[in-house]
């Protein structure tokens, strides 16, 4: 691959450059914190071990009495305040361990920290141990157990799966709803302590939903289970009723500190308020502009409002990135910066720049995989990195699946943390699969349940005639057997007939064609009538998730060539996933942004970086379907969702130490997409802080009612019109590498992004694929 098809641009942006991150002031508790200080044989302590403190974590961790927030930027050691500041209250204060309480989100986080805090100077082990540094679900389960709670947990998803599905079956719904779905609904209720008694029976779906979710609390209840939400409610509602125990852990935690405070939900934030209420010494750590679970309840109007809730409360900054360079901190500012729900913050850092992040505009998913694995392959190879360096990012679930097709194909070890089944297994897409499956062969039984449903046939009932139709005789094609099924009613057997005739034909076409041709005459509706459900997923997902699939199957010329490909990817998948088991392994990291929250590596490719992608297409204001413009003033919660995926793109940038590479496809599914709006704002300075630039100004609220330009600048008459400007544009373009020769061609359609070797028209030497940077005039 070549080097040069990395850009310091994205396309489309202007002259204007990043600027970079300031660097941090160098000094530290060492100059910060004199010999002459009461405390300084504390600090002098944690310098002999390695640990030198800027002003502001000294400031964190000399905190007493009150409640402190304590913003928390990327790479800015939230850790080394946290743990320094649990010795310094045992050290310098004499607190003892027994009343402090540090409740964090994941047990790798609560380890580290209890590890940390034992090797502080002056602590033992046994006041380390003492020290309550727990996730939210140990301290509150290890608080039920105390109490006499002697139920069994639910560890394992796929029991409460297994579980739910069979509930589903014995009501005939397991067509009608997803386990994991009604398990996600179901934890939202209790997480915003949402009664299920009370949840609405308007309609027949509501009706549904709300008979499953009580009879899985029955079944706990009978079965003496309890699940990971059940901890944090059983607790809530125990202290509710019982105040002298809330009491006596009020006089014991005397200081309560809360890590990781933007992931918190509501159920979360009134346990730990509950328990610091008396003392209001109550110290929170977290960053606003990381809040990207808001569709698992947490909230950062917890820290947003935290003087509103806490008027007394001190604010500190940890403004200084000891994670990545300069460069990557300044870019990381300046997408973030056009938040307006935020606490204003700008990061230092405190590593110089070497290498700025590049750019990359390639054709398609699929291009931007091999370019992506090229340059893996290239630094591997050359001794530079080990795979382990490398993270490949993404937004959404079918935006990976041409990347990890292609590492599959080129045998390079990874593992996937995607959260969810591989593409072709996924709900939405099976049922898809499984006609071409039928389709070539006619008694793949497996394949038969899986299409059912979208014939509106029970699974259970139809496979059980089927079954028993094929004990007395068998069948070529033993579907056709569902037209003897005694309730099926006549327009339904007439529906099968079609079906029958149409899974015949579908071995015989393109399968790309295939998937259009169950889309258009039976597929799409049979997705839109599962709509009526509030939990079916976005129509824009289910849309995306398709047209990916088509994608997927356009390379192929046969429906046996793609079923084979899909199957040889569900076993490499399944062999890839045995890496997981093996921490030590040399692999390069796949996973969603949302995923990669917390972490950090060398290397980060962020992939789909445009407009639809990221920001994800649910979260821009379309045109009404009557084909008007689109609102100068989107709705409130469009506003949010743009804002939590802009939150998104600074996660995803932040998580890159050395270099990073941002990859915004020219084509998305076969449709033209923008580089992301959110990647293009910080290179057009014209959009002051809260604002957006480009295509951002035309879908995000802007300052006032008056009409905007294409530049996102409000429009001025005609006597008021200034004069044009030339602006400098980055393009993609062919570029002829015969010597002395300075032609050049810009690529303007896709189906020029396949083309691999182009002459020059002018001397007739190569040209090659890369950018060029054009003035274009603006008025």
């Amino acid at each position: 691959m070549h080097t040069d098809l990395y850009a310091s641009a994205p396309f489309g942006a202007g002259s204007d450059a990043i600027p970079l991150a300031p660097l941090a002031e160098t000094a530290t508790s060492r100059e910060l914190v004199g010999d002459e200080q009461p405390d300084a044989f504390y600090f002098r302590a944690l310098e002999q071990q390695g640990i030198f403190l800027n002003q502001a974590q000294i400031q964190a961790v000399r905190h007493g009495e009150g409640p402190l927030l304590t913003l928390a930027g990327a790479g800015s050691g939230k850790t080394s305040a946290l743990v320094c500041r649990t010795g310094y209250l045992i050290t310098v204060r004499k607190v003892s361990p027994r009343h402090i309480l540090l409740v964090t989100f994941s047990s790798k986080a609560a380890a580290e920290m209890k590890q940390r805090i034992a090797g502080l100077p002056g602590m033992t082990a046994r006041m380390a141990n003492d020290v309550q540094a727990r996730t939210y679900h140990a301290f509150f389960l290890l608080l039920l157990r105390r109490q006499g709670y002697d139920q069994d947990i639910l560890s394992e998803t796929r029991y409460q799966h297994i579980i739910l599905k069979r509930m589903l079956r014995e009501k005939g719904l397991q067509d009608d709803y997803q386990p994991e779905t009604l398990l996600s609904e179901l934890s939202r209720c209790k997480m915003n302590l949402i009664d299920i008694a009370g949840l609405p029976e308007k309609t027949m779906d509501e009706r549904n939903i709300k008979t499953i979710f009580t009879q899985y609390e029955q079944w706990k209840t009978a079965n003496h289970k309890m699940d990971f939400d059940d901890v944090l409610l059983f607790a809530y509602q125990l202290l509710q009723r019982s105040p002298e125990l809330l009491r006596s852990l009020q006089e014991r935690f005397i200081y309560v500190m809360n890590d990781e405070f933007q992931d918190t939900n509501h159920l979360q934030y009134e346990l730990v308020r509950m328990i610091a209420a008396p003392q209001h010494n109550f110290m929170v750590v977290g960053d606003d502009d990381q809040t990207i679970y808001t569709f698992n309840g947490a909230s950062h109007e917890y820290i947003l409002d935290f003087h509103k809730l806490f008027p007394d409360a001190r604010t500190i900054t940890l403004d200084i990135n000891y994670r990545s360079s300069s460069s990557i901190v300044g870019l990381g500012n300046e997408v973030i910066r056009r938040n307006k729900k935020r606490k204003p913050k700008r990061l230092a850092a405190t590593k110089s720049s070497e290498i700025a992040p590049r750019y990359y505009r390639p054709g398609d998913a699929n291009e931007e995989a091999q370019a992506v694995i090229a340059r893996v392959l290239e630094d591997v190879k050359q001794a530079r990195r080990s795979y382990s360096d490398f993270a490949i990012l993404y937004r959404s679930a079918s935006d990976s699946r041409a990347m990890l097709e292609h590492l599959v194909m080129r045998e390079i070890p990874f593992v996937h943390y995607g959260g969810g089944d591989v593409f072709y297994e996924q709900w939405m897409v099976k049922p898809v699969i499984d006609h071409m499956r039928l389709s070539l062969h006619r008694r793949n039984f497996e394949a038969m349940e899986g299409i059912l449903p979208t014939l509106y046939i029970n699974r259970d009932k139809g496979m059980d005639f089927i079954r028993r139709q094929e004990a007395i005789q068998r069948k070529k094609g033993p579907l056709a057997y569902l037209l003897f099924l005694p309730e099926l009613k006549d327009f339904q057997k007439e529906k099968l007939k079609e079906r029958l005739a149409r899974i015949k034909i579908f071995a015989q076409m393109k399968p790309v064609d295939a998937i259009k041709e169950m889309r258009r005459t039976f597929y799409d509706a049979f997705l839109e009538t599962g709509e009526r459900s509030v939990l079916t997923p976005h129509k824009e997902v289910l849309k995306e998730t398709l047209d990916e699939l088509e994608s997927a199957a356009k390379p192929f010329a046969s429906v046996e060539a793609f079923v084979g490909h899909v199957e040889q990817m569900i076993a490499k998948h399944k062999e890839m996933e045995r890496l997981r088991q093996d921490a030590d392994a040399d692999r390069v990291t796949v996973m969603t942004i949302h995923k990669s929250k917390g972490l950090e590596f060398p290397v980060v490719f962020v992939i789909g970086v445009s407009d639809g992608m990221l920001p994800h297409s649910s979260a821009l204001e379309q045109p009404s379907s009557r084909g008007d413009k689109p609102k100068a003033e989107p709705s409130e919660d469009k506003a949010a969702a743009l804002e939590e995926e802009r939150r998104l793109a600074y996660v995803a940038i932040t998580r890159a130490r050395e270099e990073l590479i941002l990859s915004s496809p020219a084509y998305f599914r076969g449709k033209k997409a923008e580089v992301s709006q959110f990647i293009l704002a910080p290179f057009r300075k014209a959009s002051p802080p809260g604002a957006a630039g480009g295509a951002e100004a035309r879908r995000s609220p802007s300052s006032g009612g008056s009409p905007r330009a294409a530049d996102g600048l409000p429009k001025r008459s005609a006597a008021a019109k200034p004069p044009l400007r030339t602006v400098n544009e980055t393009v993609y373009a062919w570029v002829c590498t015969g010597g002395g020769c300075s032609a050049w061609a810009r690529i303007s359609t896709q189906q020029e992004t396949r083309i691999k070797d182009k002459a020059c028209p002018l001397c007739g030497a190569p040209m090659r694929r890369g950018s060029k940077t054009i003035a274009v005039r603006q008025g």
